[in-house]
């Protein structure tokens, strides 16, 4: 498992948290749902390994003792491929990319992507995205004319994935805190993770 995350800097992440409670707790705030994810995937230690690739290299999260890389230095298309095909050519049958935007998301979300047989198992997101992206074949064209950041994101995928040659299935629908409405909703939620909760409490306020 591989989860990707961008180094906690202030008014480079979470740009429409910080709208609502400043870029510095936003940024804080983020680094808290990587770290809860990070635990999160560590509860699969018995089947997958674990790595975390960051944009650039970074010190948050050194404390939880997970492998490291760093991701390619292109746009995202590129980023996911070389991630994705690199672990699939050291022998591993399957290999999973995640994102560190969804820490409540439900181990049985995770597991279910596992389990899928198919080619690529999608996560979906309620914006039209995807939180995790599980992989048992590539192909250099199943990202082409996605357009990144936009609500079409999942629905291009799988269309870029059938097209080249590949099979593609549908995991359980998330969602991705984004913005001050996904915040609302994520503060709201009873199973909200350590991590998380101490950032909210000690640094944000809405």
């Amino acid at each position: 498992m591989i989860l990707f995350a961008k180094a906690p800097i202030p008014g480079r992440v979470k740009t429409r948290l910080a709208t609502a409670i400043g870029a510095g707790p936003a940024a804080e705030l983020y680094r808290a749902f990587v770290a809860d994810t990070i635990s999160k995937l560590a509860e699969f230690r018995d089947v997958a390994d674990i790595e975390l690739h960051t944009d650039t290299l970074t010190d948050a999260w050194t404390e939880q003792g997970v492998a490291r890389d760093l991701q390619v230095a292109s746009g995202l298309e590129l980023k996911l491929l070389h991630a994705l095909a690199g672990a699939l050519q050291t022998g591993r049958p399957q290999v999973m990319v995640l994102g560190g935007d969804s820490p409540t998301l439900p181990r049985g979300h995770i597991q279910r992507l596992l389990d899928s047989k198919a080619d690529v198992a999608l996560g979906p997101c309620e914006d039209g995205g995807y939180y995790a992206i599980a992989c048992r074949r590539v192909h250099s064209e199943m990202f082409t004319g996605v357009e990144w950041s936009t609500s079409h994101v999942l629905e291009q995928t799988e269309r870029a994935v059938r097209a080249s040659g590949l099979s593609v299935e549908s995991g359980d629908l998330w969602y991705d805190v984004d913005g001050p409405e996904d915040l609302a909703r994520l503060i709201k939620d009873p199973a909200l993770p350590p991590c998380t909760r101490q950032a909210w409490h000690s640094q944000c306020r809405m």
